[in-house]
């Protein structure tokens, strides 16, 4: 089990063994899904939307689509 913490603006310290491990880096967008029994966390990567193509939409589509965003928001 690996421990992270909150800081005093709610943002949330991944440890690196994690991060390295699914690949998030800096800007990688995470999503948090309210379960049960905690909450879950899920970056989304390139690798991520490529292994979801086809539950999610035409090939292609999704990954461009997210893309264009990250990009936007970096220009912010």
């Amino acid at each position: 089990m690996e421990f992270g913490f909150s800081t005093t603006k709610g943002q949330v310290v991944i440890p690196s063994k994690l991060r390295r491990k699914y690949g998030i880096k800096p800007g990688t967008r995470l999503n948090f899904l309210d379960e049960e029994d905690g909450i879950k966390i899920i970056p989304v990567t390139p690798e991520v939307v490529k292994a979801n193509i086809g539950f999610l939409g035409k090939e292609g589509d999704l990954l461009k689509a997210l893309m264009e965003e990250k990009k936007r928001e970096r220009e912010l």
